[in-house]
């Protein structure tokens, strides 16, 4: 029998599998669960093909909510799986959970509570938007209650994963075709990097940052590039947003991307664009045309494998000799 050398995180027991027939409607406990490949369970309204897939919540944080009078049933919160024994809000993203037949991968963390919901209502808060989680299905199978989970370790091999933000009043209108996003989103899909989420926002910095903070705690992706507002406008308030989320600043690729376009264009001095870290997610800011954005990539791209594997766990520091 081949030996499983991956890391164990946690183990634990299904409690209860939900689906919901319809939207807007509670889920409820069933039998058992046919979970899809990019799909989810079979038969629950809110499956699909986005990384939001399957929703876990852990039955021991349940119970404790439940022992303060939230008198809630499985499935109340929305979550399809109901699991004893492992936190899943202390599990970094990427995640692997297997069950059953199946296997899960944890693409986010929390999740963001548009309107709140009757047990908010009733009690003042909800435990979903902070230990909830969610997955995507990368192997078939069916799941059961009763049936035991074993989470393990992210590979430290999986290939980075990157988020590109576009800041244009007019791109986010719809007056104008953005192409500095596109740009961005090929020359990573060439260097190998998997692109989570793209986005077209207007110059709001309240805005980025709500983006900016979601991507880095709740969905963990490695590199956050963003296009756009560095300039002197006083709509260009990109750099303010993203300082204002820092937990660290990482000065030296700005300073890079600026000194090499200098070599371009003596116009690269009036770029603000910073690049900062925030937890383990590295932020770069980048002009807002196409053309500088090849650039100022295919400046830096070679270059950042080997900070991003430090800030993940999966590099050591090196010095040279």
């Amino acid at each position: 029998m081949e030996t499983d050398h991956r890391t164990i995180l946690a183990h634990g027991r299904v409690r209860a599998v939900c689906v919901s027939r319809a939207r807007g409607t509670e889920k409820q406990a069933v039998p058992e669960g046919h979970f899809l490949v990019d799909f989810g369970i079979q038969g629950d309204a809110h499956a699909g093909n986005w990384h939001r897939q399957v929703s876990l919540l852990s039955y021991d944080k349940v119970e404790a909510f439940n022992q303060r009078g939230a008198g809630v049933a499985d499935g109340a919160f929305g979550e399809n799986l109901v699991v004893e024994g492992i936190d899943f809000a202390s599990l970094p993203v990427g995640t692997i959970l297997c069950a059953g037949t199946v296997q899960l991968e944890m693409t986010q963390i929390g999740k963001e509570c548009h309107s709140h919901c009757a047990i908010y209502k009733r009690m003042g808060e909800c435990i979903m938007p902070r230990e909830g989680v969610f997955a995507r299905v990368i192997q078939e199978g069916m799941i059961r209650p009763g049936d035991e989970m074993t989470a393990f370790a992210p590979q430290a091999d999986r290939p980075f994963q990157a988020a590109v933000i576009t800041l244009s009043d007019k791109g986010a209108r719809g007056e104008r075709k953005d192409e500095s996003g596109p740009a961005a989103v090929r020359l990573l899909k060439e260097a190998g990097y998997q692109v989570a989420e793209t986005l077209l926002i207007a110059d709001e910095p309240e805005l980025l940052k709500t983006h900016l903070i979601r991507l880095a705690d709740s969905r963990q992706v490695d590199l956050i590039i963003t296009s756009g507002g560095t300039g002197f406008s006083l709509r260009d308030q990109t750099p303010e947003a993203t300082l204002a989320v820092a937990d660290r600043n990482a000065p030296g690729i700005a300073e890079a991307i600026r000194a090499q376009s200098m070599a371009i264009t003596n116009r690269a001095m009036l770029s603000r664009g910073v690049s900062v870290i925030r937890g383990k997610t590295l932020i770069i800011n980048l002009p807002g045309s196409p053309k500088a954005v090849k650039e100022s990539l295919g400046f830096i791209l070679d270059g950042l494998s080997h900070g991003l594997a430090i800030l993940r766990g999966s590099a050591g520091e090196c010095a040279r000799s």
